[in-house]
């Protein structure tokens, strides 16, 4: 009797137990759920200017970072640079590098971990141990979060909406990263992206994705140079977004 009871008690606990964790996730998720419509991640400027962001998620390629900055120069263009904080803390002479020729610095995390795989609190983990790391070398906390992988599932823009961060993703993704990705097919997608849901992309207002990579600083001055010639110019996110209001064009 007593050693049934006992079994009995600690099924109970159990049983408990796996209540309280199940009514904890389900909390989260209304919470995230509610908060969700007020999150959307920025993809676009709305605007009819001819004016462009060039933004540079950095986690690796810290070589190649001086050759992109002296076309950046050549170009009079002004980029965004997402680093991650383990890259930052890693290099934090390219940091300051980056900095001083100009560009805004803002937060791509600081593992580069799937944010959809992780809690709001694990995101914001990752986003905080980024901006105090930054803060400590320029002297200057970010604002903006650039997911990696470009996920945008709740998790993350909670953590960030939470944190006063807006999330930015892209228009036009160069895709440099993929061994196929020629200087020239990195070119085209910038200059003459391809039709998307039967819609040719505005480049007005539109946010440039690139990477640190070998073939990315070849098609740079050709991206810079050609789309100079039809008019358009380069600036930092922050001036961008302060063009009109901010919207989703590619989901």
């Amino acid at each position: 009797m007593f050693i049934n009871l006992k079994i009995s008690r600690r099924i109970l606990s159990l049983v408990g137990i796996f209540f309280l964790l199940l009514l904890g996730i389900i909390t989260e998720r209304w919470i995230i759920g509610s908060n969700i419509s007020a999150s959307k991640p920025i993809e676009q400027v709305k605007t009819d200017r001819l004016v462009m962001a060039l933004t540079i998620n950095v986690d690796w390629g810290e070589e190649f970072i001086p050759a992109i900055l002296d076309e950046l120069d050549e170009g009079n263009a002004r980029a965004t640079f997402f680093v991650t904080g383990r890259w930052a803390k890693k290099h934090p002479d390219f940091l300051k590098m980056i900095f001083g020729r100009g560009h805004q610095i803002e937060n791509h995390g600081y593992s580069h971990p799937h944010p959809d795989q992780l809690s709001v609190k694990a995101n914001q983990e990752e986003i905080q141990k980024t901006e105090n790391i930054i803060e400590g070398i320029i002297g200057r906390k970010t604002h903006l979060y650039a997911p990696p992988y470009g996920e945008k599932g709740a998790s993350g823009l909670s953590a960030a909406k939470g944190l006063n961060y807006k999330t930015i993703l892209w228009t036009l993704d160069t895709v440099d990263w993929r061994a196929d990705s020629t200087p020239e097919i990195i070119a085209q997608r910038i200059i003459n992206p391809v039709m998307r849901f039967g819609i040719k992309p505005n480049k007005s207002g539109a946010i440039i994705l690139m990477h640190p990579k070998a073939n990315t600083v070849r098609a740079l001055p050709v991206i810079l140079k050609q789309l100079a010639l039809q008019g358009y110019i380069f600036q930092s996110l922050d001036e961008l977004i302060t063009y009109d209001q901010s919207g989703d064009t590619t989901s």
